[in-house]
């Protein structure tokens, strides 16, 4: 079996190396060793390199394992939390209503 790194879109690959240097940042903050941070994620010192320089083959449950070892699994929850494009497309699919309801009484 051969692994393959998935085709990711030039805009998406500057995201990701930015999304490693900050869990970089973030372990260099804390003042975290490498080995450390390997220890409490269950990964080798390889696949932390591979996070830190934000690479497409890495499973997301690595990158969520690596941040919960440096206490900021939390940040994950930001992830779409405010797809204004999302909801954009949403509002514009409502249908309108040509008449109120009627009321009784």
């Amino acid at each position: 079996m051969s692994k393959r790194s998935p085709i990711v879109m030039p805009s998406t690959e500057k995201i990701l190396t930015q999304l490693g240097e900050q869990i970089r940042l973030a372990r260099l903050r804390r003042d975290i060793s490498v080995n450390l941070v390997c220890e409490r994620a269950g990964i080798s010192r390889t696949t932390l390199w591979q996070v830190e320089k934000g690479s497409p083959s890495v499973a997301i449950g690595i990158y969520a394992v690596v941040l919960h070892a440096l206490n900021l699994d939390k940040d994950l929850l930001k992830i779409a939390e405010d797809d204004k494009l999302g909801r954009t497309l949403q509002d514009l699919n409502i249908d309108v209503r040509k008449r109120a309801t009627k009321r009784e009484g």
